[in-house]
């Protein structure tokens, strides 16, 4: 029988398999920015619903880091998540660790800004503020040419989720920036 989530619920999911405060403020802010993107997308009527595959996207990470975005489908089903929201959440690892292919326009935002946000968020506390309140797109950008910096997010992956998009880079990361700017712990 399938668990109708709520934001709280799904938080405390995420907190049931993540004892880390790295993947839970991830998890909270993927959250925040899906549900800005869904309001400044038209999807207002589902900005719930997008955070809540903001927060559990990673809810199998740390436990499982080999098998993420597997393990998570066999989890969430465990505790009766939807399945929409289980193919959201598995579709971000596309062509990385499963071969489900981001299909809505929610899925393609969680697969183009998962690794996006690490990458802004590393930009961000590297300056004097640590804030993303006052950071600029062509910070980011620069940083994102040095495969070096923050080497753990796959620029791959940002570029192919903008394809996926149909946005360039710049656009991506200058939405991606406002979206963090609303969420900011």
């Amino acid at each position: 029988m399938e668990t109708k989530l709520t934001r709280a619920s799904a938080l405390e999911l995420l907190y049931q398999y993540n004892q880390d405060d790295f993947h839970r403020h991830h998890g909270r802010i993927v959250g925040g920015v899906m549900k800005y993107f869904a309001n400044a997308l038209g999807y207002g009527e589902d900005a719930d619903y997008w955070e809540i595959v903001g927060i559990l996207h990673v809810l199998d990470f740390e436990l499982y880091p080999e098998q993420h975005c597997i393990k998570e489908q066999e989890l969430m089903r465990e505790h009766g998540v939807e399945e929409s929201i289980i193919h959201a959440t598995a579709s971000h690892g596309y062509a990385i660790t499963v071969d489900i292919q981001p299909e809505h326009e929610m899925e393609k935002i969680l697969y183009a800004t998962d690794e996006l946000t690490g990458l802004i968020g590393a930009v961000a506390i590297m300056r004097p503020s640590k804030s993303v309140q006052d950071l600029e797109a062509k910070s980011v950008k620069k940083k994102f040419k040095n495969k070096k910096f923050a080497a753990g997010c796959s620029r791959e992956v940002i570029q192919r989720g903008a394809e996926m998009l149909g946005w360039d880079l710049d656009d991506l990361i200058e939405k991606t920036i406002l979206a963090m700017r609303t969420c900011e712990e």
